[in-house]
């Protein structure tokens, strides 16, 4: 909700007329005023009025909000999907979208998904060159020994969920007993993991705007961390769990590489409109990508807004930036030619 507010008080207004939608934890759809929107941490059908209730559907194909209650019907623009996490940033809210005919910000369906799974992002990129740590794919209906892992990525490593996100279900793993207890809390979140190795070296990020054919690199940021690991807890719950420097400490010519590089895990991963490249600059200078977030968290104080900010470009205009992103990658769509066959 952090996210929805800063960009609620930063869009341009005078270009911009805002209906502001929320979904609750049930699933149902709800027009908001501007003051539930502030004081709410998160959406409850409890707290809510029926006649609250809307729809998002292509109404003689234009995108339209309808209240369930009354039928008034609301003409659509675009949207800015801003909800984290599962079916927010994983292709589902995308897919969604895509068939309501509405242009939106942000990666469409498949970059979404691809993104969102570790496993197929780091295939991804693989086959399209970009450097990434070495990882195996663990399964909850397969055992895996400590072992194993141990010879393959060496101790210590990381456990992660391949669908989660925010370090839910991450851990460092140093022995076998660790495992042991550490791998059931990953898997509670997904029924695959990521096991992968340990990487000593500087955390760096990487905004990305722009179509794939020709996205933009902002100034990289250095991420300091001051627990073990950039946990949830580091995160979320110690204000002084990480320091932000921005741009990062490091060269001029790698400030150079690691911006090339941001930007080819970005079109090899299929991304359009914006996405987070995260990276490890390891002692021997090489760059390693670490993941790419395709709905990066979005306050005033959040890295990727801050990053441009550092680089040149002001809150409020990047959000016009990357509506505008959205209404040509919607047009470019458009010129394709469709191919609908029905049974």
């Amino acid at each position: 909700m952090n996210s929805a507010r800063n960009i609620f008080k930063a869009i341009d207004q005078s270009q911009f007329e805002i209906i502001l939608a929320g979904i609750s934890k049930q699933g149902t759809w709800y027009c908001l005023s501007e003051e539930q929107l502030m004081a709410a941490s998160s959406i409850n059908d409890n707290d809510y009025h029926k006649n609250q209730c809307v729809a998002l559907v292509s109404y003689l194909g234009q995108a339209t909000i309808i209240e369930i209650e009354s039928q008034v019907r609301y003409k659509v623009d675009a949207a800015f999907p801003i909800i984290h996490g599962t079916n927010g940033e994983d292709g589902t809210l995308q897919g969604l979208l895509r068939m309501t005919n509405i242009p939106f910000v942000g990666c469409d369906v498949l970059s979404s998904a691809i993104n969102m799974d570790k496993e197929f992002m780091k295939q991804a990129l693989t086959v399209g060159g970009v450097p990434n740590s070495k990882y195996m794919v663990l399964h909850r209906s397969e055992k895996t020994s400590f072992e194993k892992i141990k010879k393959t990525l060496g101790v210590p490593f990381f456990i992660k969920p391949a669908n989660a996100g925010s370090s839910v279900g991450v851990h460092k793993v140093k022995s076998e007993t660790d495992f042991t207890e550490q791998i059931k809390d990953s898997f509670l979140y997904d029924y695959k993991v990521i096991a992968e190795e340990f990487i000593q070296g500087q955390e760096l990020e990487c905004s990305v705007k722009g179509l794939n054919a020709n996205p933009v690199a902002s100034v990289a940021g250095e991420l300091i961390v001051k627990h073990e690991f950039y946990s949830y807890e580091a995160k979320y719950l110690d204000d002084n769990g990480a320091e932000i420097v921005i741009p990062a400490r490091i060269s001029g010519e790698k400030m150079k590489e690691l911006q090339t590089m941001a930007v080819k895990a970005y079109q090899v991963t299929g991304c359009d409109g914006l996405a987070r490249v995260d990276f490890f600059l390891k002692p021997d200078g090489s760059l390693v990508v670490n993941e790419l977030n395709t709905l990066p968290g979005f306050t005033k104080i959040s890295m990727y807004p801050k990053m441009w900010e550092a680089t040149g470009l002001k809150y409020s205009d990047l959000i016009t930036e990357l509506v505008n992103y959205a209404f040509e990658k919607f047009k470019l769509d458009s010129t394709k030619k469709q191919n609908y066959i029905n049974s």
